[in-house]
């Protein structure tokens, strides 16, 4: 039997997380299975992925209706059954935390999406969650907008582990990664072990591509051949040049005195992770963004077709700091095709922040709906 693929990546330094969580995959065995079987050193999760789990099975209902009948509302109810879950995969974790020695074995937990730009209320919530699972090996996410910002400095300065998310412009994610510094310089100036802190920045990749896409298709219909050639030469690849830039902005925050500094306190790197890397646009290779973006320090959550393709055909091999120049070239001719990357970031931001605080009124409202038919079963 021929290797499998994703056991390969940690070879190069990035670590494979699972963008992905479910009762029935945990209580059945799958999630060890895969730790086993493929690697997977990590899950994360998002109420889109809540939504999805609990309105789509019936592995939730006597859950919902047990936590009904203790009079509990459709936001107590979802908080508690994702804290369940949370603690059920962390608890599958913790060996591999344990034996990675805190590098690994995280389980990702997000605050409401309501509370994107709401900064007090996003702390309040992540200290809430961070304690209610307590657990080492618990992340709690917080979305990366400028409301964020604050509220991740002082959760990390507290001890909370915390994944940034819904990142895409490199000004952004240099923005992160300098908090994620100025929390462990305040923590240790304040003379706190600043080594069992941990963080991840979590870069939306596969969303750019597929926000592009159709402005380039429109702009093909009326180009010039000449025009028609600057655009096809970055169709399809903003996303990973996009992504190549933001790694070289990692490598130059963590080489610097000032990290060092931390490092010989114990600290780690923030690394960066890699989320949103399925495919959308079929005319791509399905793991694309998964092969085009391996390297040291790394992290790439995948969602679980695309870790089923990668493991099936994928190729790993050293590829982050592959074709820099043509990376650089990618972004600097946007401008001259009408494309403003730093506009474009934005609106993925407030669409990432829109669409998760959609699916969690949707699964709010399921929650609700099954509450109602288990209080009509019991009155049968």
């Amino acid at each position: 039997m021929s290797e499998n693929p994703l056991k390969e990546l940690p070879k190069f330094g990035q670590s494979v997380w699972h963008d992905y969580i479910r009762r029935q995959e945990v209580l059945s065995g799958g999630l060890k299975r895969r730790i086993d079987e493929d690697g997977l050193l990590g899950v994360t999760s998002n109420p889109s992925i809540f939504a999805k789990a609990i309105a789509g099975s019936n592995d939730y209902d006597d859950g919902i209706t047990r936590l009904a009948n203790e009079g509990l509302e459709a936001a107590q109810i979802y908080e508690k059954l994702a804290v369940e879950d949370i603690q059920s995969a962390t608890d599958v974790f913790r060996p591999v935390y344990d034996r990675t020695e805190g590098r690994d074995g995280f389980v990702s937990l997000e605050v409401s999406p309501l509370l994107a730009h709401d900064t007090q209320r996003s702390l309040e919530e992540a200290r809430h969650l961070f304690s209610a699972v307590n657990r080492p090996n618990v992340m709690i996410k917080i979305p990366g907008t400028q409301e964020g910002l604050p509220a991740i400095e002082q959760a990390l300065s507290e001890g909370i582990n915390i994944n940034v998310t819904l990142l895409f412009g490199i000004e952004r994610y240099a923005e992160v990664a300098n908090v994620y510094l100025r929390a462990l310089e305040k923590r240790a100036a304040e003379g706190k072990p600043i080594d069992h802190v941990a963080s991840v920045a979590s870069v939306f990749v596969s969303r750019i591509d597929s926000l592009l896409d159709p402005q380039f298709d429109a702009k093909l219909q009326a180009a010039s051949p000449e025009e028609r050639k600057k655009i096809e030469s970055v169709v399809g690849k903003v996303a990973v040049a996009n992504t190549k830039l933001i790694y070289q902005k990692y490598k130059e925050i963590f080489k610097t005195a000032r990290f060092e500094a931390l490092a010989q306190k114990g600290a780690r790197v923030q690394r960066p992770l890699w989320g949103s890397t399925s495919t959308k646009n079929p005319k791509y290779n399905d793991v694309l963004y998964v092969e085009e973006l391996i390297g040291p320090d790394t992290v790439n959550t995948l969602p679980t077709a695309t870790m089923d393709a990668f493991r099936d055909h994928g190729k790993a091999r050293a590829t982050i700091e592959e074709g820099l120049d043509e990376a650089r070239q990618v972004i600097a001719q946007l401008a001259g095709l009408g494309i403003n990357l730093g506009a474009v970031t934005q609106q993925l931001e407030d669409q990432g922040v829109e669409a998760f605080a959609r699916d969690y009124k949707k699964l709010l409202a399921s929650i609700e709906e099954k509450k109602s038919l288990g209080t009509q079963a019991a009155r049968r």
